[in-house]
C-alpha cells in the first residue's frame, strides 16, 4: 500500500499562518475596552501613570498587530518566506506576552486584594483567549505564554508573600495545561489543513475521471467519514478547557466582586458562552448523525415559543436595521416543545443572517388538523438548483470564505434533520433577489396545553448536603467541579481512574458519582459507574458527561441507560441534573445542547 504523500510543510506553514492571523482582527476592540476598563477599576494615587502606560502600550500594540495582519492577509504569502515571518510573528508575540505581564508590574502590591484577584483573572483569561487564537502556530503560543508567566512570575515571587509565591506556582501549572491543550488545536488545526487540501484534490479527481463515478462515491464516503472523526476529535479536545472554563466562572461569580469586577465577569461568560454555542452546533448535527434524537410529544402553546425566540434573535434584526415581526396566535400543538424551538431558531437565525433590506416575520396558518409555521424573509433568495443542497451540512451561500460570523453552515442541516426526527414536513418556497418561506408542519392539538417551554432555575438554588465522587482524566476539570460542587454544599472526592475512583468510595460513601465518559486506557465512565454500582448498590445515582460528539460515542453512551451530559455543561445544567437523579426522576431526553441555550 502506498502512503499518501504529505502536504508540505512550507505550504502547510502558510496555511497556518493565514489562519492564526485571520483571529487576530476579533479581539481588537476587546483588548481595548478591557485595557480602558481596567484603567478605570484599578488606577489609584499611587499606580495611575503605571496604569496609563500599561493600557496605551497594550493598545497600541493589538492596532499594530491587527494591521499588519490585515497588510499580511491582503498580499499573497510566498512559502519561501514563511519561516521568515514565523520568526518574526514569534517576537511580536513575546512581546504582547510581555506587555501583559507588565499589568502585574501596574497593579499588583499597589491596589486591593479584589483588584489583586481581578489582576491574575485577566492575565489567566488572555491566556486562556490567546491558547485559541495562536493554537493554529504552537511557537506562536509558547513565546506569547512563556513571557507572560515569566513577568508576572517575577512580579509574584518579588513580593515575598508565600501566598503570591502560591499563586506563581498556580500560574505555571495552568500555563502547563494550557500548554497540553495549544498543542491539540495545533495538531487539530494542521489536521484540518491537510484534509482541507485533500478534499481539494478529490474534487479534482472527481472531475477528471467522471467515468469512474461509484468508485469517486466510496472515496467521498470515505472523506466525510475522516471529516466526522476529526470534528468528534477536535470538539472533545475543545470541549475540556471551555468546560473547565465555565466550571471556574461559575466559582468566580460566587466570591465579592465590586459592579465593575462583575462587569468583566459577565464579558466573561459571554465570551464561553458563544464558544459553548458554536460547540453545541456540531453537537446537535452530531446527534442528529447518531441517530439518538428522541422526541418527547407533548401538547404546548405555541405563543410562548413565539415570544422566546423573538426576545432571543430581534436584537440581531434590530442591529442589522431589518423588521422583526411574529403574529400572535392561541393554537398549540403536540410536538416536542425543545425540538421544535430548535428547528424555530435556526431558521429564524438563518433568514436574519441573509437579509439586509426589508425584515423577518414568522407566522402561523391553521390547515384542518394541522398547523404551519412559517419563516418568511426579504433576504437574497436561493436559486432552484440550490434548494436540496442548501440542507446539506456545511454548505452556505455567498460565503466561499468561511466567515465564522456567518456560522457553520449546519442550522438547515439540523432543521432539516430534526423535522425528519419529528416525523414533520420542512419545505421551501424561494424567489432569487426576492426572498425566502420555510414552513414547518405540525399537528394541531385540541386538548389543553399541559407543558411551556422553557423551565427556569429557581430564584435561590438549595444547597445540597451529600458527597459526590467525580471521576475525570482531566485535572483542570477535577478542579473546577470540586469548587463548584463545593460551593453548592457538597463533599467531593476526585478521581483520574476507576481504581481511584473504587478506593475513595470505599473510604467515603458516595451519594452521587459525575463521570467523564471517555477515561484513559480506552476506559469509560460506563464502567466506572457499573463498577461501583456492583459494590455500593445499583440505585447508587450517577451522571455522565461527555465531550465526545462522535456518532458511535453517542449511541454507545446513550445505550447506558446512565443520565447524559455535553460539555461544556453549564452550572445550571447540572444543577437540574443533579436534582433530577438525586430525587429519582428521569431527564429530560431533548437536546442537551437545547437545555444548555435554555439555562
Amino acid at each position: 500500500m502506498v502512503d499518501k504523500p504529505r502536504l508540505p510543510e512550507e505550504r502547510m506553514l502558510v496555511e497556518q499562518l493565514r489562519l492564526q492571523l485571520g483571529n487576530i482582527g476579533a479581539s481588537v476592540i476587546p483588548t481595548i475596552l478591557l485595557a480602558l476598563l481596567l484603567v478605570w477599576v484599578l488606577s489609584n494615587e499611587t499606580n495611575a501613570l503605571a496604569m496609563r502606560a500599561w493600557a496605551g502600550t497594550i493598545i497600541l500594540l493589538k492596532l499594530y498587530l491587527a494591521w499588519d495582519a490585515r497588510r499580511l492577509l491582503a498580499s499573497e504569502i510566498n512559502p519561501a518566506s514563511a519561516r521568515r515571518l514565523l520568526a518574526r510573528k514569534m517576537v511580536l508575540n513575546a512581546i504582547d506576552g510581555v506587555a501583559w505581564g507588565a499589568l502585574a508590574w501596574a497593579a499588583l502590591g499597589s491596589t486591593t486584594v479584589a483588584g489583586s484577584v481581578l489582576v491574575v483573572a485577566v492575565l489567566a483569561g488572555v491566556a486562556g483567549s490567546s491558547m485559541s487564537s495562536l493554537a493554529p502556530i504552537l511557537p506562536a503560543f509558547i513565546v506569547f505564554g512563556t513571557a507572560e508567566l515569566v513577568v508576572l512570575g517575577a512580579k509574584l515571587w518579588s513580593m515575598d508573600d508565600p501566598a503570591y509565591d502560591a499563586l506563581g506556582a498556580a500560574a505555571i501549572l495552568y500555563t502547563a495545561a494550557l500548554l497540553g491543550q495549544a498543542r491539540n488545536g495545533s495538531r487539530a488545526a494542521r489536521r484540518a489543513i491537510g484534509l482541507r487540501f485533500e478534499n481539494l484534490e478529490l474534487i479534482e479527481r472527481l472531475r477528471i475521471e467522471t467515468e469512474h463515478a461509484q468508485a469517486a462515491h466510496r472515496a467521498a464516503e470515505e472523506a466525510n467519514l475522516a471529516k466526522s472523526r476529526f470534528l468528534a476529535a477536535a470538539s472533545h479536545d475543545l470541549r475540556q478547557p471551555i468546560h473547565a472554563q465555565g466550571l471556574f466562572l461559575e466559582v468566580l461569580s460566587r466570591t465579592k466582586l465590586s459592579a465593575d469586577q462583575y462587569d468583566v465577569l459577565a464579558n466573561a461568560r459571554a465570551t464561553w458562552q458563544a464558544s459553548a454555542e458554536m460547540l453545541d452546533t456540531l453537537l446537535d448535527f452530531s446527534r442528529i448523525e447518531a441517530g439518538v434524537v428522541e422526541p418527547q410529544a407533548q401538547v404546548f402553546a405555541l405563543q410562548p415559543l413565539l415570544n422566546k425566540i423573538e426576545n432571543e434573535l430581534a436584537p440581531q434584526a434590530d442591529a442589522k436595521g431589518i423588521v422583526y415581526r411574529s403574529r400572535e396566535t392561541h393554537a398549540a400543538v403536540r410536538s416536542d416543545p425543545a425540538l421544535v424551538a430548535l428547528i424555530l431558531r435556526n431558521l429564524v437565525s438563518n433568514a436574519i443572517r441573509y437579509t439586509e433590506r426589508g425584515g423577518v416575520l414568522v407566522a402561523y396558518r391553521a390547515r384542518g388538523e394541522q398547523v404551519v409555521l412559517e419563516v418568511w424573509d426579504t433576504g437574497i433568495g436561493i436559486e432552484p438548483a440550490q434548494h436540496q443542497a442548501i440542507f446539506r451540512e456545511f454548505h452556505q451561500l455567498g460565503n466561499a470564505e468561511r466567515d465564522r460570523r456567518k456560522g457553520l453552515g449546519l442550522g438547515l442541516a439540523i432543521a432539516h434533520g430534526l423535522a425528519r426526527a419529528l416525523g414533520q414536513e420542512l419545505s421551501l418556497v424561494s424567489v432569487p433577489g426576492r426572498g425566502s418561506v420555510f414552513r414547518l408542519t405540525l399537528p394541531a392539538a385540541r386538548a389543553g396545553v399541559v407543558a411551556d417551554v422553557g423551565e427556569p432555575l429557581p430564584a435561590q438554588a438549595r444547597v445540597f448536603d451529600l458527597r459526590v465522587l467525580v471521576i475525570d482524566d482531566d485535572e483542570s476539570v477535577r478542579t473546577g467541579m470540586r469548587q463548584l460542587l463545593g460551593a453548592w454544599g457538597c463533599a467531593c472526592d476526585v478521581a483520574d481512574s476507576i481504581e481511584e475512583a473504587q478506593a475513595l468510595a470505599r473510604a467515603h460513601r458516595p451519594g452521587l458519582v459525575i463521570s467523564d465518559y471517555r477515561l484513559r486506557e480506552l476506559r469509560t465512565g460506563a464502567e466506572a459507574i457499573a463498577a461501583l454500582r456492583t459494590e455500593f448498590g445499583a440505585t447508587l445515582p450517577a451522571l455522565l458527561i461527555t465531550g465526545d460528539t462522535a456518532p458511535q460515542r453517542l449511541r454507545e453512551a446513550r445505550a447506558t441507560g446512565v443520565p447524559l451530559l455535553h460539555k461544556p455543561v453549564l452550572p445550571s445544567q447540572l444543577y437540574r441534573a443533579m436534582t433530577a437523579v438525586l430525587n429519582g426522576r428521569e431527564l429530560d431526553s431533548s437536546f442537551a445542547a437545547l437545555d444548555a441555550r435554555r439555562a
